[in-house]
This record gives C-alpha cells, sequence and structure tokens, in this order.
C-alpha cells in the first residue's frame, strides 16, 4: 500500500448517499416541502421540520414527509451550521495485510479547522457505522469503532483475504446533518476472486433462512420507491424477529462503481415480521447490491441481492 493511505480523507459530500425511516404511508410527499433550491419559510413564531437525512429538506407543517426518502421530518428550529466535513483513516500497521490483526482508527475533522473536535450524534445506537466491502461487493461487513482517549474512533480488523476493498464511515456530527466517509484500500496477501454480478438476484438462502425482495414499482431513478423484504426460516414465516440496533432490519444498498451508497432504514410497523418495509430512492441508473442484516434467533443474519436501475 502507498504511503498516502496513512491518511485518506473522504469529503462527506462527494458520494450520492440516502438514510430512509418513515411512517407506512410516507410515499405521498406534499408540495409544502422545501429543499435546498427553495428559501425555507420564516420561522415566525411556529416550526421547522427537517429530514435528518436531508437537512436541506424542510417544512413549517407537522408530520410532513421527505420527497427523497420517505422519512418522517423531525422537529427542529436550529438551522445546519453550514460546515464541511470529511474523515481522516489512518490504519495500523499502515501496510494492511490478510490474516493479520490491524487497527483502523477514524478521525472526524472540520474541513479548514482540522485541529477542533467533532462530537458526533448517536445514530441507531452508534456514532459510526463503518462499513467494508470487497470492491466486487460480493463481501459485506459492518463495524462500529469506539471512542477513544485520544480523540479517534478505532475499531480491531482483520481482514480476510487480500485485494481491493472500500471503507465508508456513516456518521454525524453534533448539529450537522447526515455525512459519509469513503475510502479505498488495498490489502496484501492471497486476494479474493472476484464476483461478477449482472443479472437482478431477489432471493437469498444461507442457514435455513430465506429472504425475498420486492418493490411496488418498477425500479427507476428519480421516485419514491416501497421496498419489502420476507423472511422466513424453513419456509415458515419470521414473526419474532428482534430489533437490531435500535429497528427491525438495517439495508446498505451500494452501486456496481463503489460511488453511490444508501443507508435504509425500515419504517416503523407494529408486527415483528415476517415482512419489513422500507422507503428508498435511486439517483443514478445501474446495477446494485442490496445488503440486508437482522437480528433473529440470538444471531445477526446477513443476506444479499442484485438489482438493476433504469433510468
Amino acid at each position: 500500500m502507498s504511503r498516502i493511505s496513512l491518511a485518506l480523507l473522504a469529503l462527506a459530500g462527494t458520494l450520492t448517499f440516502s438514510a430512509c425511516s418513515s411512517e407506512s404511508d410516507s410515499s405521498s410527499p406534499t408540495n409544502t416541502v422545501a429543499d435546498a433550491t427553495q428559501a425555507p419559510a420564516d420561522h415566525a413564531g411556529g416550526h421547522i421540520y427537517s429530514c435528518p437525512m436531508h437537512p436541506e429538506v424542510t417544512s413549517t407543517k407537522e408530520g410532513e414527509t421527505c420527497p427523497k426518502c420517505g422519512m418522517k421530518l423531525e422537529h427542529t428550529d436550529q438551522a445546519s451550521n453550514g460546515k464541511t466535513y470529511q474523515m481522516q483513516f489512518e490504519p495500523t500497521p499502515a501496510v494492511l495485510t490478510a490474516g493479520q490483526a490491524a487497527q483502523l482508527a477514524f478521525r472526524p475533522q472540520e474541513a479548514g479547522n482540522e485541529t477542533a473536535p467533532v462530537p458526533l450524534a448517536v445514530v441507531h445506537e452508534k456514532k459510526i457505522h463503518l462499513i467494508i466491502v470487497s470492491k466486487d461487493l460480493s463481501q459485506f461487513y459492518h463495524e462500529h469503532p469506539e471512542y477513544t482517549a485520544q480523540g479517534n474512533y478505532q475499531v480491531n480488523y482483520t481482514f480476510p483475504k487480500g485485494g481491493d476493498y472500500v471503507l465508508f464511515q456513516d456518521y454525524t456530527p453534533t448539529g450537522a446533518g447526515h455525512q459519509l466517509g469513503r475510502q479505498p484500500i488495498t490489502v496484501k496477501g492471497p486476494a479474493y476472486t472476484p464476483v461478477k454480478f449482472s443479472n437482478d438476484d431477489r432471493q437469498w438462502d444461507k442457514n435455513g433462512y430465506q429472504a425475498t425482495l420486492s418493490f411496488d414499482k418498477d425500479l427507476r431513478v428519480g421516485q419514491l420507491l416501497g421496498m419489502k423484504i420476507t423472511i422466513t426460516k424453513g419456509g415458515q414465516p419470521v414473526t419474532d424477529l428482534d430489533n437490531y440496533l435500535g429497528a427491525l432490519g438495517h439495508v446498505v444498498i451500494i452501486s456496481q462503481d463503489t460511488e453511490n451508497y444508501l443507508h435504509v432504514h425500515p419504517n416503523e410497523q407494529a408486527d415483528k415480521g415476517p415482512a419489513i418495509g422500507f422507503n428508498t430512492n435511486f439517483e443514478k441508473p445501474g446495477l446494485y447490491r442490496v445488503f440486508l442484516q437482522f437480528n433473529h434467533g440470538g444471531q445477526i443474519h446477513t443476506g444479499d441481492f442484485t438489482i438493476n436501475v433504469k433510468a
């Protein structure tokens, strides 16, 4: 690995990403919602509501939903701090090798004021969600670096195989909007065999569990989509799912070139399965890999799917 990998910086705004969580009727946005092209309404003694994942989307009416992801707008009378953030990454040892334990350290920074501390908000029970994928998107890992006395966030990790990987950090500075860090890395050692994905694959089956992915519309860019994943075990519906990180399930969607990232959270629902509902949208066409994590029987299970989105 070259020396530049010692301190890779990922500007949070360089990637397309969404994180969606909503009420079940959130697929009908109204024209009272403003985006970045519209000036938010004056407070005028009322309240301002904004999307937690798209803070540029605001409304003065309670109960509105985000037209980008379907998430319910939350009450906030504080404007975004307007700052730009980046994530510094430093591995130890500097040269990562398959099968050897490594320490992955991350330090959120304010662009132009890199020495200032950047406190992070807790989102879905953690301050940083670290997603590790192989570049071919055949491998997926979800880790949670913890804050240290050095002022950074660290996690110990051993890469199973050599080859190219991409790291994503999903985080929210206090008083700011949702951010995403991204670093491509190369791990030395015997490399994994790349897998080529091309056709849709909306069925997953492993360790006795099955999952089926479906959408309420044809997969095209620029529209709010209802997404449902139905889970069974041994052919029987799973109706007693447990929460994982505060929700029935988590979905990460990554484009084939790894440049577009969506972290999708489930809708609120009264039951515990077998179906988990989500809302999401796509801004660019192409092939995407969909990774589901759910908790059942005291274990975290990870399923994967492949979809193609049309223009």
